[in-house]
């Protein structure tokens, strides 16, 4: 994972093929998901119950985004879920997990 990604304190990001096979994870995202240890290789449905597993197929088939909002062990954090391409060709999806705050600022720009 590029320098800059593991820098990134407390900021999950884990990067899977369109089959789902995981690519790459940080640090963070290794300790989150598979407590400490890196697994590079596996595949995103063996680690995720059927109703995930379902949206994550739905994401891979259709190269959509999603995202949202979790509370676990009383930090919120945000979940992006984005589709990522290499020369034009879908590739996978980067997952970003990050912690923000309860009570969070919210700016209309124009």
């Amino acid at each position: 994972m590029d320098k800059y990604f593991e820098g990134l304190k407390g900021v999950a990001i884990t990067v899977c093929d369109k089959e789902g096979n995981i690519l790459d994870m940080n640090t963070t995202s290794a300790d989150v998901n598979s407590h400490g240890q890196k697994i590079i290789g596996n595949n995103l449905f063996d680690c995720h119950p059927p109703r995930a597993a379902a949206i994550l197929k739905d994401l891979l088939e259709n190269e959509k985004l999603n995202a949202y909002t979790i509370e676990k062990k009383g930090v919120k954090k945000l979940i992006y879920q984005v589709p990522w391409y290499e020369n034009g060709e879908f590739g996978g999806l980067i997952e970003v997990s990050l912690p923000i705050p309860f009570d969070m600022p919210h700016y209309v720009r124009g």
